[in-house]
């Protein structure tokens, strides 16, 4: 790792930084090369993130996704990401979550991917086959009644650069059980997002400083309901 600029701080500039901050198998490691090389083919075609952050791709993306997998329950069976885009956080989270030297005890999770733009969704299946990880994709709106009823009750809902949290809460409310854990990417406007929030909901939440961007924060959420 190096120092890049002030914003980021410490760079996890490539695979063997990855390997090093997170320590993952081989075999995982091998599935995010594969990841980093379908993100560039597609790129061109489908904006599947801000161009400029391509170069950085296993800081920006990989690292700020994967942070998460430590986050998420033992006993967690189900998980929805919303909005997921060029797969940030939930395709990440799935390479993450099966490897068996990161998620040492509890079951396999089920990850849904929300996604409704056709292309990404496309990109998603490409790149899920590719990488040879089990992964549902649902090319609908999470703000649809349909959506949300098919989904029902999760335990871990997750999301990145996708809406404010009381958007957010509208659209995933739904998603929320008494033991539903929200994991939420934020930059440096969180508080104020909580501040809104909670005039319309009632919620536990914990901000846990990112380990990519040292004024990110990770909103823990539990114990959602409307007010």
């Amino acid at each position: 790792m190096k120092k890049a600029d002030e914003k980021f701080g410490m760079i996890i500039e490539d695979a063997a930084a990855f390997s090093a901050a997170f320590s993952v198998s081989r075999e995982t490691l091998a599935r995010f090369e594969a990841y980093e090389r379908i993100l560039i083919q597609w790129q061109s075609a489908v904006n599947l993130v801000a161009p400029k952050t391509l170069p950085l791709v296993w800081h920006r993306h990989f690292a700020d996704s994967a942070q998460l997998a430590r986050l998420v329950p033992a006993n967690a069976r189900r998980l929805v990401d919303l909005g997921s885009g060029g797969g940030f956080p939930g395709l990440v989270l799935a390479v993450m979550l099966a490897d068996p030297t990161v998620r040492t005890v509890g079951p396999a999770v089920e990850i849904t991917l929300v996604e409704s733009d056709q292309r990404k969704g496309a990109f998603l299946r490409e790149a899920a086959r590719t990488l040879g990880v089990a992964v549902e994709i649902l090319s609908k709106r999470i703000e649809n009644a349909e959506t949300q009823l098919r989904l029902q009750q999760v335990d871990v809902v997750t999301a990145r650069a996708f809406a404010p949290l009381e958007r957010l809460f509208t659209w995933s409310a739904g998603l929320f059980g008494p033991d539903t854990r929200g994991l939420f990417l934020k930059g440096r406007d969180v508080a104020t997002e909580v501040e809104d929030a909670r005039r319309v909901f009632g919620f536990d939440v914990d901000l846990v400083p990112s380990l990519t961007d040292p004024e990110g924060r990770i909103a823990v959420v539990s114990r959602l309901e409307r007010l």
